[in-house]
């Protein structure tokens, strides 16, 4: 007897009144997915951001289930569409059967030891098996996402963990997450899954590498002062200079570097980098301080970042998902709110990407101030990136 299928629906209302966008949505996503809920996310606009607590308790009552999930964020995502600050409100529901979904609330808690991460269910399986992938959401000003991640690299290696930071509000205690009929100002939501669904990451960082690579032969935390022997500046000033003009120009509009995470792969490709913002240029001793912390030996290749990289290199990773024999039922979109029409000149961009690719599929998401997925094995806490989630049946791949 055959298993029986995942099913997924998702709806975007772009109605001011959160009533009638709340409305919309779940009569639109209930109809197409006539099955019951096993899980919901939502994400929604700062315009409703005041009602939050109204769309919670009513997606909870009116779904039958309490693993709802969501957050506030920018500009929200529905379908093939990216409402970009508009009020929108986009749901996304899961018939899941057979899937174990093991949703928490994290928070940090500050020890005499530095801290530590609290909330962790004791429903999880001590060992989390092959194909166990997990959905984190979280307050920007309030959870250290990165701690979380290097936990997960830790003790769970392999096990990919998708998601963005709440967005919208500049300010602490503003931005919100939603976890069953509860709404939360601080801390991150976790969404342990298992079972009968495959989940498929694609991170797309939006950069590619210019020159040669180098090796760190001196740095200190995040500053790095020498590149294979030589200032790292007069390094870079090496490589602008055999640039053409338009490489050029992306260089004085922002400078990036990229860190190879695996260094015993002698073959390296785009996506083998984790890619940081190179934020400042000491001109006396000719080091670049970046936005990550670094050491020597470690392989590094600078980087620039424009809407034709970004575009190609998102419509690459696409491509080799639909060739490697995925047949994607849904989709989580979490993209940078530095992308949408601030990068791309068409809007839409990375959800016409998906949908272009395959097809007309239930997809949501929210644009992020900070994209967490993973590249090359581990996962990491990005920015100007398109973290998604490509959901399918386990039995896709013959």
């Amino acid at each position: 007897m055959p298993k029986p299928q995942p099913k997924f629906a998702a709806a975007l209302s772009v109605h001011d009144k959160t009533e009638d966008a709340l409305a919309e949505v779940i009569r639109q996503a209930m109809e197409d997915l006539a099955a019951p809920v096993d899980l919901a996310m939502v994400f929604v606009s700062p315009h409703h951001a005041e009602h939050v607590e109204t769309v919670a308790k009513e997606l909870t009552r009116l779904l039958g289930t309490t693993n709802v999930i969501g957050c506030t964020g920018e500009s929200i995502i529905g379908e093939s569409r990216e409402a970009e600050d508009t009020p929108a409100i986009s749901l996304w529901l899961a018939h899941l059967p057979e899937t174990t979904i093991q949703p928490m609330h994290l928070e940090f808690q500050r020890t005499p030891d530095g801290g530590s991460i609290v909330g962790w269910s004791d429903q999880l399986p001590t060992t989390w098996p092959e194909g166990a992938v997990s959905i984190a959401l979280a307050e920007p000003f309030s959870f250290p996402t990165d701690l979380l991640l290097e936990r997960i690299n830790e003790d769970h290696p392999g096990m990919p963990v998708i998601g963005g930071m709440s967005s919208g509000s500049y300010q602490p205690g503003e931005n919100r997450l939603i976890l069953g009929d509860k709404v939360l100002d601080s801390g991150g939501i976790f969404v342990y899954l298992h079972g009968n669904v495959r989940v498929h990451t694609v991170v797309s960082q939006g950069c590619r590498p210019i020159g040669d690579p180098f090796v760190i032969t001196k740095a200190e935390r995040n500053v790095i002062y020498e590149l294979g022997g030589h200032p790292a500046l007069e390094q870079l000033e090496a490589i602008f200079k055999t640039l053409p003009v338009k490489d050029q120009q992306l260089i004085s509009r922002g400078l990036h570097i990229g860190r190879v995470v695996d260094e015993y792969q002698s073959d390296r490709s785009q996506g083998d980098f984790i890619v940081r913002n190179v934020v400042g240029i000491e001109k006396e001793t000719g080091a670049l301080m970046i936005g990550d912390y670094v050491k020597p030996g470690q392989t590094v290749q600078f980087h620039v970042r424009d809407e034709f990289s970004a575009s190609a290199e998102l419509k690459q990773l696409f491509a080799e998902l639909h060739k490697s024999g995925c047949q994607a039922a849904s989709a989580l979109t979490f993209t940078c709110n530095g992308r949408g029409t601030k990068l791309f000149s068409e809007p839409h961009h990375d959800a016409n990407c998906l949908r272009n690719v395959f097809g007309k599929i239930p997809n949501a998401g929210f644009f992020a101030a900070g994209e967490i997925g993973p590249v090359a094995g581990r996962n990491f806490l990005h920015g100007y990136t398109a973290s998604i989630a490509v959901l399918a049946a386990p039995e896709e791949e013959g």
